[in-house]
């Protein structure tokens, strides 16, 4: 079967107006950020859209994910948004559908990124961890001073009827000290379309946080998605546990955190050089480069390299839950220089696995 490119993720900004305390890109063990430049030379944009053009004329795929990011993408600004964006859009032939997407923190979304984001039919996603005093906690500035009032401003604008076209839902990184019900609460009072609960990136050699006193990842997760499945109408859709009842049911999953190595997604930088996926900056420096870039390499070439499964655990081939964690995030399973572990949230995945499995088995009537 030929590789394929489902995503590419856009780095078109190098640098954040943030300064989030758990950031897996400017505060892990990777610091190769540091030699990227800030965005996009004409060039390099201009050879990216030659590679998408090039592949997309080769393969045909009915459709293309691209999505926006960085650091923070706003930061290139309305023109260097725009550029990229026609560029792009130049660059796939007639019968390819682009599928934008772009992931900010939100504080400078403004009329005239939106009015670009419907022209291209751009889906924004905005990073909200909760309320004030739960986002506030990670999400500052450089001085220190909260982020929570200046997103909140973006996502009242967002979710207003004119924009709900656009709007593709929030990103919550979890904090187990954070009452569970209380951030799902808070987050639904935007009205996402969707939200993704992300565990924060840790493995066996950079643990994840696991404060004395709270609750587990297990959990916490369980106080939502009770909340969550018991609602008598579904407000919003959580990916997380999305992606888990697909597993369960023999399906795929649309997500990265369940299900095993999500294969054809190709990360390029500002300068141009592609690599994995970041969360692999958490592992150890240099860890999610190739070597390649788009002057050295097509997309499908990139594509035959990256999408090979890494190998999992004795431990992982013989849980009952593998077929629906397929072992849970690479990043997560990293330990002395090898991916072969289970994943640093092995249990409470078992966990949470175990309880919707349960939960939905009683629905329909089986048993599990």
């Amino acid at each position: 079967m030929p590789a394929s490119v489902q995503q590419i993720v856009l780095k078109v900004h190098s640098r954040c107006n943030l300064s989030c305390t758990y950031c897996y890109v400017y505060e892990s063990v990777d610091q190769t950020w540091k030699r990227q430049p800030f965005t996009f030379r004409p060039a390099t944009l201009q050879r990216i859209a030659e590679r998408i053009h090039e592949y997309l004329s080769e393969h045909r795929p009915p459709a293309l994910s691209v999505v926006l990011h960085g650091g923070e993408p706003l930061l290139a600004g309305h023109d260097g948004i725009a550029a990229t964006l026609a560029a792009i859009r130049a660059a796939a032939p007639d019968g390819t559908r682009l599928r934008f997407g772009i992931q900010s923190n939100g504080i400078l979304l403004d009329d005239r990124f939106l009015d670009l984001f419907h022209e291209y039919g751009v889906r924004v996603g905005v990073s909200l961890d909760g309320g004030r005093d739960a986002h506030d906690r990670h999400r500052t500035f450089a001085g220190g001073a909260g982020s929570y009032d200046r997103t909140a401003a973006a996502l009242r604008t967002l979710a207003e009827p004119r924009h709900r076209a656009i709007y593709s839902g929030l990103l919550c990184t979890i904090d187990v000290r954070n009452d569970p019900v209380g951030v799902y609460e808070d987050l639904l009072r935007f009205d996402p379309p969707a939200i993704d609960l992300l565990l924060p990136h840790g493995n066996w050699t950079n643990p994840p946080p696991r404060p004395p006193g709270a609750p587990s990842y297990a959990e916490w997760l369980i106080a939502i998605f009770d909340r969550w499945y018991d609602a008598p109408v579904a407000r919003t859709r959580i990916r997380l546990f999305e992606s888990m009842m697909y597993r369960m049911l023999g399906d795929a999953s649309p997500t990265e955190s369940v299900g095993g190595d999500q294969a054809g997604v190709v990360v390029i930088e500002t300068d141009g050089s592609y690599e994995q996926t970041d969360s692999l900056r958490t592992t150890e420096d240099g860890a999610a480069a190739t070597g390649l870039s788009v002057d050295t390499a097509s997309l499908a070439e990139l594509a035959a390299r990256l999408d090979v499964p890494s190998p999992l655990a004795g431990k992982c081939l013989s849980c009952p839950v593998l077929r629906v964690c397929g072992g849970g995030l690479r990043a997560h399973r990293w330990s002395d220089g090898s991916f072969t572990h289970p994943s640093a949230y092995c249990d409470d995945l078992y966990a949470i696995i175990r309880h919707v499995e349960q939960r939905v088995a009683a629905d329909l009537g089986v048993r599990v």
